[in-house]
């Protein structure tokens, strides 16, 4: 899952990351209104986590300009400003939480989880695509209730295709979810051909049907009934 986290304190900032990083998340960050402005306004996420005062500008109008271009990202305010009117108006925004400074960050992980859970999955805690099944909460797979030990990456790959199964899904997009900022410096897209194809097999080898359709020239779908 790729998350945009805005905040301006270094500190914060950096423990924020450190920490969702080793929950197998991938996060980009912007410590000011017009890298945050920029970022969600190009890139897509599954979770945005903004805080309201930024240098340069306003957290709310983060939130604002997200509803406006119609992005599906959660949002989730985490800002110092505890005040009810601070915290209804970017729930009446568009925000889907609102988390208090100081927290704790496993609060904040789970805060995230159940948002992504809600807004992909349907707050089920377990997903369920025809013989493929999904704890995210322990990053476990199974096919036909056999477990199939998947790489970080791998599985980051099947979440992808599952949030976005029967689209066509670019190359691109699927890099910079997978990747984030590091993208940008890979030459090519077959780093994300060895990571599908290895997936692939795993989940055939355990007698799950091949769902992946190779668009060529564009992409993937993650085609099932």
């Amino acid at each position: 899952m790729k998350i945009l986290l805005i905040e301006d304190e270094p500190e914060l900032r950096k423990s924020i990351k450190q920490y969702l990083h080793q929950e197998g998340y991938v996060v980009e960050s912007a410590a000011d209104f017009i890298k945050a402005s920029e970022k969600a306004g190009v890139y897509d996420y599954d979770c945005v986590l903004v805080d309201i005062t930024l240098p340069k500008g306003s957290g709310l109008d983060i939130v604002k300009q997200l509803k406006d271009n119609g992005s599906k990202a959660g949002i989730i305010i985490i800002s110092a400003r505890n005040s009810s009117s601070d915290k209804i108006k970017g729930l009446d925004l568009g925000a889907d939480d609102y988390l208090a400074k100081p927290f704790d960050l496993a609060e904040l992980n789970s805060r995230i989880k159940a948002l992504i859970r809600r807004r992909n999955f349907d707050g089920n805690k377990s997903i369920v695509v025809n013989e493929i099944t999904i704890i995210p909460e322990q990053r476990q797979v199974s096919v036909k209730g056999e477990t199939v030990m998947l790489t970080a990456k791998e599985y980051d790959l099947l979440m992808f295709f599952i949030s976005n199964k029967n689209r066509v899904v670019s190359k691109n997009t699927i890099a910079e979810h997978l990747w984030g900022d590091d993208s940008d410096q890979m030459d090519s897209h077959d780093f994300i051909y060895v990571h599908l194809r290895n997936l692939r097999k795993k989940l055939m080898d355990k007698g799950c049907a091949d769902y992946v359709q190779t668009i060529y020239g564009i992409g993937y779908n993650f085609k099932v009934e």
